[in-house]
């Protein structure tokens, strides 16, 4: 499990919705990098796609970029097969990179547990908060943005108030 203050595991070559491939390095511009682990069929990461959308948008101005990953097994999962993620992510219209980690080991460095469940680095990929999104399934009864305020404490140059949260959903199916 990787714990707040240590630096973001490295990948490389995983194949994104849009056909390229990517690695950690390729997102070296950005100052801030939120790491979501989602999928395509698990009812919390949809009713948080839009979430996800709206806050790529809002905060890409300001440097921060989002990523997806999807880990689960394809051949135990057949929503999470690239051709579904690409499918998923059009209609959904993703404003970010959804990436495929074809053998769940970057979700196994990360210590990602579920979908979704969301990793926010700082300028020195360092980990500054990580669990969930808000504290509901349902987006608009939620009464605490989590991964959006400690968003918003990065921008500001504070430590997060609340660096760590439980995050719920679906289990990775590796």
């Amino acid at each position: 499990m990787l714990h707040i203050g240590e630096s973001a595991p490295d990948f490389q070559d995983l194949r994104g919705v849009n056909g390229e491939s990517y690695s950690l390095a390729s997102f070296a511009t950005h100052p801030v990098l939120m790491v979501a682990f989602i999928c395509t069929g698990c009812p919390t990461v949809k009713a948080n796609e839009a979430r996800l959308v709206a806050l790529q948008e809002r905060y890409s101005a300001v440097g921060a970029q989002l990523i997806a990953i999807n880990s689960n097994n394809p051949y135990l999962s057949y929503p999470d097969t690239l051709e579904e993620m690409t499918r998923r992510a059009s209609e959904k219209s993703f404003n970010f990179p959804y990436l495929k980690d074809a053998d769940g080991a970057v979700a196994t460095r990360f210590g990602a547990i579920s979908t979704p469940h969301v990793f926010l680095f700082d300028t020195t990929r360092r980990l500054v908060y990580k669990g969930r999104i808000d504290d509901t399934r349902d987006p608009a009864h939620a009464t605490c943005s989590d991964l959006e305020n400690a968003l918003r404490d990065v921008l500001s140059g504070l430590p997060v108030k609340v660096p760590e949260t439980q995050p719920f959903g679906c289990a990775i199916i590796r």
